[in-house]
């Protein structure tokens, strides 16, 4: 008995494991695609790969009809999480360094847990605040080694509508799987969210023949694996986690995902703090998931 909730939590953390080693690689993609797309095209192409892709699952599984009055959550979660936030998200890229926009981005476990607290009244212990505190210290680690302005223009302004909307999604997500399973509440949430993008796919099919072949298998990858599957494995923690701050703390780990993933596969520097800022973070992971639990 005591090995089956052990192997299911490990599922859990492996599932949110897998979504923030998506998300994180999608940065550099993203950084990379711009120079060929503009922000709304780049948005788009992913994101109705992203609904094609759950959609031919979702009927290979026979997956069921969202009921009328779940709707406005659907509604919710697909602008929230899918819309809004790529939006603003690619927008940011534009002008922030990477490390501007993984720093912001990664705090949305605050604006989760603060949602759910107030919506679904869902309470955690306090060790799992410092847990979040104690990570947030290593995530500003690790981004004052890569960024030394954070003059409040424009694009921080979006970053941070961003983390938002990207808090907001979890939130209503933890909500809709509570009566659906993972893959439905992923699919009609990014199905949803991209039907407000089809009036860029216009534009962003005429940008195709403009940009490089690696650029657009950079867009296919985007939409196939940091999009549909990053999340519905997301959806899948969230679903099965006995605390919404449990999985959504893994969050902190993006910058430095993505500051590991630049050192080998870009050849970027990987600098002292960073390490140590990771280990700040899971330690703080550690404080939420192993001390904060019920």
């Amino acid at each position: 008995m005591e090995n089956t909730k052990n192997n299911k939590q490990m599922l859990i953390y492996l599932s949110a494991l897998l979504a923030i080693f998506l998300w994180a690689s999608a940065f550099p993609g993203t950084r990379y695609a711009l120079q060929h797309y503009s922000p709304v095209s780049l948005m788009t192409l992913r994101f109705v790969t992203a609904s094609l892709t759950l959609g031919i699952v979702g009927v290979i599984k026979k997956i069921r009809i969202p009921k009328v009055r779940d709707l406005p959550l659907f509604a919710a979660s697909g602008l929230s999480g899918v819309f809004l936030y790529s939006l603003l998200f690619n927008f940011a890229s534009v002008t922030l360094p990477a490390g501007v926009t993984s720093f912001v981005v990664a705090s949305s476990p605050v604006f989760t847990m603060i949602l759910t607290r107030i919506f679904l009244k869902e309470k955690v212990k306090a060790i799992c605040w410092v847990g979040v505190f104690v990570s947030s210290l290593g995530l500003a680690a690790i981004t004052l080694t890569e960024v030394t302005d954070f003059a409040l223009n424009t694009g921080m302004i979006l970053i941070i509508l961003a983390a938002v909307f990207s808090g907001t999604y979890s939130a209503v997500m933890r909500g809709l799987t509570k009566n659906y399973t993972a893959l439905e509440a992923t699919t009609y949430t990014i199905i949803i969210g991209t039907l407000g993008m089809l009036v860029f796919l216009p534009s962003a099919v005429s940008e195709i023949s403009g940009a490089t072949f690696f650029a657009n298998v950079i867009v296919l990858f985007m939409g196939i694996f940091p999009a549909a599957l990053s999340y519905l494995a997301w959806g899948y923690a969230l679903s099965k986690a006995k605390k919404t701050a449990h999985v959504t703390i893994f969050s902190y780990l993006i910058p430095f995902i993505s500051s590991v993933l630049g050192f080998f596969w870009l050849g970027e520097t990987l600098s002292a703090f960073t390490i140590v800022g990771g280990v700040v973070i899971i330690a703080g992971m550690l404080m939420t998931n192993v001390f904060g639990r019920d």
